[in-house]
């Protein structure tokens, strides 16, 4: 039955709108501290690459075998280069990529033996500057038509805005008018939750739910009423709050909540963990899925990533062959 379904993600094509980041991983071995300070010396083996953020969606989106473009800013630099060399690599569109006034933003991991020994982030957030946002708008109001999805990536770095949000809003109503009726699945970050009222679908994790709803979760009480909470303050169709190792919880219309055990056999990281969530969703939703067909997918998809090490994504074929482990238990 799934199976069949992710044989059409090839039908589906979404358009992710969101953060852009490129994720560089600098890769090494520790051996002895450093006479200087008391921080590890890292020998550095390799140095590598990735789409991060909402680019890591687009690439997880096409690692499912979906189709998929990106709208967001990139710097007029050579980081942003790399990130539009990468993008044609994974064979997405970066026709909605804004080269802005702001540098590209990069996060940058120092890993050693599989362990992260630090984290620094170059960055320029904030609202976009009023030209480049009538350019995203532009990309927007001519292309959304040609979409089965739109999924919205908060990273709080200002692409994600009031005025982007409501002319979104504008124009999926149009659409729905000709009767064209295309899901919005929502990866949130709490500072914009208000900005995101009549999504289809909203996905915060544990904590991000906490700070939405203002209820603290403790049990799955707490989760049920910091979920109705959410719904009822945002008006949308359901809520799918992630819970790592306890799996998911979704809460739809009229419906009890669904409480979806997690799939992960081992945890080794959770990077890019929400990405490959609401990619997955989105691509379920896109090919007519039930929300809670295209949760269960997310959820083995999500199993998956987090047993990887890095900015990961998962493939067709590793989510098949987790979809017919379950299917013969």
């Amino acid at each position: 039955m799934l199976r069949e379904t992710i044989d059409r993600f090839a039908q589906a094509n979404i358009l992710v709108i969101g953060d852009v980041i490129l994720d560089q991983f600098i890769w090494g071995t520790v051996s002895r501290i450093s006479p200087e300070a008391p921080v590890p010396v890292v020998n550095v083996t390799k140095e590598e690459l990735l789409l991060g953020g909402s680019a890591n969606v687009v690439q997880n989106i096409i690692s499912l075998g979906g189709k998929a473009a990106l709208c967001g800013i990139i710097g007029d630099d050579a980081m942003g280069a790399e990130l539009l060399a990468l993008m044609q690599a994974a064979g997405a569109s970066a026709d909605g990529l804004i080269k802005g006034s702001r540098p590209t933003t990069i996060k940058t991991r120092v890993v050693a033996q599989s362990q992260q020994v630090v984290r620094y982030d170059r960055e320029q957030i904030g609202l976009p500057s009023e030209q480049t946002l009538q350019r995203l708008l532009a990309y927007l109001e001519e292309h959304l038509v040609d979409f089965d999805a739109v999924l919205v990536s908060d990273y709080a770095k200002g692409v994600i805005c009031a005025p982007l949000m409501q002319r979104l809003h504008q124009l999926l109503v149009e659409l729905r008018r000709t009767g064209k009726k295309m899901p919005l699945i929502v990866d949130p970050k709490p500072v914009n939750a208000n900005q995101f009222s009549g999504a289809t679908v909203i996905t915060p994790n544990n904590f991000e739910a906490a700070q939405i709803s203002g209820i603290e979760i403790s049990d799955e009480k707490a989760l049920l009423t910091a979920a109705r909470q959410i719904k009822k303050k945002l008006d949308c169709e359901a809520v799918l709050i992630t819970r790592g190792e306890a799996g998911m919880a979704l809460l739809e219309a009229e419906k009890e909540m669904v409480f979806i055990p997690t799939m992960a056999q081992e945890v080794y990281d959770v990077t890019g963990a929400g990405d490959t969530v609401a990619a997955a969703l989105s691509l379920g939703l896109a090919v007519g899925c039930s929300m809670t067909e295209a949760a269960v997918i997310a959820n083995h998809a999500a199993g998956i990533v987090v047993g990887k090490v890095g900015t990961a994504s998962v493939r067709r074929d590793e989510l098949l062959v987790a979809l017919e482990k379950e299917e013969l238990r």
